[in-house]
């Protein structure tokens, strides 16, 4: 989740005259008073419309009722002496506060989908005993119960959508399990559910009623009110936002797997956890607090670059869950109110991991002053090319959690260990989580989908993401490209492969090796053009003076120019000058046709034309006016010394056009 779920936290553990007082100032600090409508309670008898996030349940459902990938929830060993009456009763307590935890969804005489809340009724805990069995047997039947229990599809038009059992193994020692389907539910809500059953039993366990403050609403209250307040305009606003951050193409991201994927997106779960370090995430902190980032902001973009380290793909998109609880009513609210974000980046190699980081930075910020689209909404907008086999807009999943589960170390008489299962489907192909603990440690999991992904490629991966993270820790000038992942032992491997580990980014650019040989053998023969003879100083010197003049006219890596000269001195001058600037020639063969050189120029998008007066009514004029006419050119002034130009190996060039099938040259840049 995002740095609006810690916002949102904070806010909750306020008091109301805090609360109020932040508000106060946050309104005086705006230089304004809004006033704020709270969301009303649906009138009695009124049909509870389903939000934007259960409808995509719904729909997910009905594809694959039998999908378990959207199961919530988990298993606590019980230690010590349990009151069970007390366990019952805290439940109860929960489904009658709770309206969603006794919903259920129909469809409607029109066909369209509904919330049906059911009636309070007694909450009765379901109870497996597995104290007859041999003792040496008991634990792994327990287990098997609660991967069973986990994984019986839910019926969404039955419910209930609670699932409740006790597993009894010894007199002191039980087994809860707890179920629920995503479509009443999401992570932020498992924590209210841990916190409030905590306060419950602690309660009941005393004889007394646990004192839990009253909701000011129900989710269907939520579900209707956010359908009225974003047809009310507010969907347009944010769209808008969405559509430019977008775009119109909707890449599919390719991740490298080491199987086939199948025709269908119904991939078994697997997990790999890892350590992220202490002293690592220390500094990482202070990294992100210097650049005025959060640590989301950095676990994000490491794990962005990673992405594109395997892909090679510069679009870059990554689908970021918030957790939506930004207005006071629903901090306390059971349901499924979580948004998916679609966070994108466009990155290349030359880049700095702290040029990646900012662009998360903006991409994070801007997300968040626009999370109120529902993510289904923006699907069915955008429409994007569908698959079965593959989500829209993005493949791959990141979640920061901050998990605190204190409240069950409270539990009068218990101790309590969370014990995991792993078996569910998968809602991703790759999902990274990174969970930040109340003691402070760090640490984080990839969930993938089995049949795609050996054990030791993800393992692979959980160790070039902290590489890179270590980079971005401690050097984030470097570029990405230059950003070794491989450990000494995959490196030692490679090798003993025969596969050439020559770090190609680190050769000198072309001008470099000239400007080298400058000092070395500075009156040398570098060119000879019929009786004309130029040293390799004079050429340096000549190429300088022209590139200070580039540079002035705002020519800079990755600007194309366009060369049009007869075969020359000037010829090569202008190509040496070009490269000095950082730019990228595009040579012109002034024998070309017209509309050959006219495609050529716009194709290109030619910021600036170097020519000769003889031939530059032969060539069309670039969109930017700019044309310098070597032979007419005075530099005298210019500069002579080696233009500061920071260039990466793999910068731009030159550009090539070759003949293509349509009649039409294709660009092949260098």
């Amino acid at each position: 989740m995002t740095d609006n779920n810690d916002l949102a936290q904070r806010r909750a553990r306020l008091t109301p005259e805090q609360r109020q007082r932040l508000a106060q100032r946050l309104q005086t600090a705006r230089g304004q008073v809004r006033q704020e409508s709270t969301i009303p309670r649906r009138a009695a008898g009124e049909p509870a419309p389903l939000s934007y996030a259960q409808q995509r349940h719904w729909f997910l459902w009905q594809l694959d009722s039998h999908s378990t990938a959207y199961h919530l929830g988990g298993t606590l060993q019980l230690r010590g002496k349990l009151d069970r009456q007390a366990l019952e009763d805290s439940f109860q307590t929960l489904v009658a506060r709770h309206e969603s935890l006794r919903t259920v969804f129909r469809a409607n005489a029109q066909g369209l989908p509904e919330q049906i809340i059911q009636a309070e009724s007694q909450f009765k805990l379901t109870v497996i005993n597995l104290s007859d069995l041999p003792a040496e047997q008991r634990t792994t039947r327990a287990r098997a119960e609660a991967i069973r229990i986990h994984t019986t599809p839910f019926d969404l038009t039955q419910g209930p959508l609670l699932r409740v059992v006790l597993i009894r193994v010894e007199p002191e020692e039980h087994y809860l399990v707890v179920v629920m389907h995503h479509i009443i539910s999401d992570a932020w809500s498992n924590r209210i559910i841990i916190d409030e059953f905590a306060a419950c039993y602690r309660a009941h366990s005393e004889g007394q009623s646990a004192a839990l403050p009253a909701l000011s609403i129900q989710y269907a209250d939520y579900a209707l009110w956010q359908r009225n307040f974003l047809e009310a305009g507010e969907k347009d606003r944010q769209l808008a936002y969405w559509r430019s951050q977008l775009g119109e193409a909707h890449p599919v991201l390719q991740l490298p797997t080491d199987h086939q994927r199948l025709s269908t997106s119904s991939y078994q779960a697997a997990q790999h956890d890892f350590v992220l370090p202490a002293l690592l995430m220390a500094r990482l902190q202070q990294q992100m607090q210097a650049r005025r980032a959060t640590l989301f902001m950095g676990l994000l973009t490491g794990f962005q670059a990673l992405l594109f380290r395997y892909t090679g793909q510069s679009d870059i998109r990554v689908g970021v869950p918030i957790a939506n609880r930004h207005r006071l009513e629903t901090e306390k609210l059971v349901g499924c109110l979580v948004n998916t974000q679609v966070l994108r980046n466009q990155i290349d190699g030359r880049m700095p991991l702290n040029k990646i980081l900012e662009q998360v930075r903006e991409a994070a910020l801007g997300a968040q002053s626009h999370q109120d689209l529902p993510f289904e909404q923006l699907v069915e907008i955008l429409q994007p090319e569908r698959s079965l086999h593959q989500p829209p807009l993005f493949q791959v999943m990141f979640n920061h959690l901050r998990e605190d589960y204190r409240a069950l170390e409270q539990l009068p008489g218990l101790t309590v260990e969370e014990i995991e299962l792993g078996e569910r489907g998968a809602q991703f192909e790759l999902t990274l989580d990174t969970l930040e603990r109340a003691n402070g440690q760090f640490s984080a999991r990839f969930t993938y989908a089995a049949e795609l992904f050996e054990a030791e490629t993800i393992a692979r991966l959980g160790e070039h993401y902290l590489r890179l993270l270590e980079q971005l820790a401690e050097q984030p000038a470097q570029c990405l490209g230059d950003v070794t992942l491989l450990s000494e032992a995959e490196q030692i491997q490679l090798r003993a492969w025969g596969v050439n580990d020559r770090h190609y980014a680190n050769i000198e650019p072309v001008h470099r090796l000239i400007e080298r040989q400058v000092m070395t053998c500075p009156e040398a023969i570098a060119l000879i053009f019929g009786d004309i003879e130029l040293s390799y100083v004079e050429l340096n010197r000549r190429a300088n003076r022209l590139a200070h003049r580039l540079i002035a006219l705002g020519i800079k890596p990755e600007s194309r120019v366009g060369i049009a000269v007869e075969r020359s001195i000037d010829m090569i001058v202008g190509l040496l000058a070009i490269l000095k600037a950082g730019g990228a020639y595009v040579p012109l063969d002034p024998d070309y046709p017209r509309e050959r050189l006219n495609h050529m120029v716009t194709d290109s998008a030619i910021e600036l034309l170097l020519t000769q007066r003889a031939i530059q009514e032969r060539i069309p004029c670039p969109a930017t006016g700019h044309i310098l006419v070597l032979d007419k050119l005075d530099l005298a002034d210019s500069p002579e010394d080696n233009p500061i130009v920071t260039l990466h190996g793999e910068h731009l060039a030159y550009i090539i056009y070759t003949s293509g099938s349509t009649g039409k040259p294709i660009a092949d840049p260098i």
